[in-house]
């Protein structure tokens, strides 16, 4: 299964900036982001590079909850330089809508090919 209504996710700049590359310090989230050529001055590239990450990846969990519904995706992200970076991202659908929103995103252990 692939996350559902993909075509109307959403990804704020403000949750890029925040979680993603906040600006205080450089969690270990963000580091093999920024070792793998995404940045803050072209978080749009992020943006794309997740939305594709959810068009090419299976959701590997779907967990029901009171307020909605939460989808982990795990796969490969391509990155700006031409990498592969392996990634969770967690989007998330409220039970009073259809849109999916970006939760969240953490590199996993590299996948043996």
């Amino acid at each position: 299964m692939r996350l559902p209504n993909l075509e109307n996710a959403e990804i704020s700049e403000s949750k890029i900036t925040s979680i993603c590359f906040p600006p205080h310090t450089v969690p270990a989230k963000a580091k093999p982001l920024l070792q793998f050529g995404f940045d803050l001055v072209r978080w749009e590239a992020l943006v794309l590079a997740l939305k594709q990450h959810a068009s090419d990846n299976e959701v590997a969990l779907e967990e029901k909850t009171i307020f909605g519904t939460r989808y982990i995706i795990d796969g490969l992200l391509k990155a700006p330089d031409g990498r592969l970076l392996n990634i969770r991202a967690a989007w998330y659908i409220y039970a009073n809508g259809d849109v999916p929103r970006f939760v969240t995103a953490h590199p996993l252990r590299r996948r043996r090919l």
